[in-house]
């Protein structure tokens, strides 16, 4: 049987742009919202809690975005964490819009830009954001344009380190040759793999990879279901074993599991401590492939 315990530094570290040491399991910030990512969370109070056992239990990497809430999830991180701890980084995204609950639409000109890492600094209590990330590529926009905005700001102090979102090794080629790129943020999890390619450029650029959606969902995790068996042999939970996986799977992943439940964090934060055999990783990789 499997004994676990919760403690980020479990995880190991990664050094992200050469300069800043982060454990490398994490916290997504989405879920502190409400419904459809929209609006006030239903217990602001839990939300702050959360986010401040987050920080109890060795996490020291958080990741955030404008567009959760909008506004909300970065406020409440301030509200409950500043004056933050020394070793913490937060990690902010810009140009994605909102229209409504589940409602995204890409906004990349370099003036709205701009006052999204304004607005980010005022919200977050920061004089400078240690990781700035483009959303998304806006297809209307040069992307020379959106990042040429994003390296002038970090010319000028505000951001210390860029990344990108949803993008393939050619966009951040491209995007290289405007501003120094130094992480990904692409979907991925054991049941979903498409962007291995993306994660081998990472792992040959030393580029930090940032797995949102890292927990493995549909018919793998049901009942009965190929990964619940593996899970339960080691006196795991679905997510957990789906985590641990992503740790074992490559020394540059970053995975940043969110929730609005404490025990949950508790839970998946607890994934870093688990340690398998190599037959026991393939059996796993296995399992989620089918």
């Amino acid at each position: 049987m499997t004994t676990i315990t919760a403690n980020a530094k479990a995880s190991g570290v990664f050094t992200i742009g050469g300069d800043l040491t982060v454990h490398r399991l994490g916290f997504g910030a989405m879920r502190i919202t409400g419904d459809g990512i929209w609006g006030e969370p239903k217990d602001p109070n839990e939300a702050r809690r959360l986010l401040r056992r987050a920080v109890e239990i060795g996490i020291n990497f958080i990741d955030t975005a404008d567009s959760y809430g909008p506004e909300v999830s970065e406020r409440l991180i301030a509200e409950a964490l500043y004056p933050y701890p020394k070793d913490l980084v937060i990690a902010t995204k810009g140009g994605l819009t909102r229209q409504g609950p589940g409602k995204w639409l890409p906004v990349g000109r370099p003036e709205y830009l701009t006052q999204c890492v304004e607005m980010s600094l005022r919200r977050l209590r920061l004089e400078r954001i240690d990781l700035y990330q483009l959303h998304r590529i806006d297809e209307k926009v040069p992307v020379e344009e959106s990042l040429g905005a994003l390296a002038g700001l970090q010319k000028a102090g505000k951001i210390r380190h860029i990344g990108l979102s949803e993008v393939s090794p050619e966009e951040i080629e491209r995007a290289g040759k405007t501003a120094k790129i130094v992480s990904v943020q692409n979907r991925y999890n054991i049941s979903d793999r498409q962007h291995e390619k993306i994660l081998s450029y990472c792992e040959e650029h030393q580029l930090g990879f940032i797995p949102w959606f890292p927990v493995a969902a549909g018919k793998l995790v049901a009942p009965g279901g190929p990964l619940e068996a593996v899970a339960k042999r080691h006196n795991l939970s679905v997510a957990q074993l789906s985590l641990a996986w992503l740790l074992h799977r490559s020394p540059v992943m970053l995975p940043i599991p969110g929730t609005s439940s404490v025990k949950h964090l508790e839970e998946n934060v607890a994934a870093a401590d688990v340690k398998l055999s190599e037959q026991e990783w393939k059996e796993t990789e296995e399992a989620g492939r089918k």
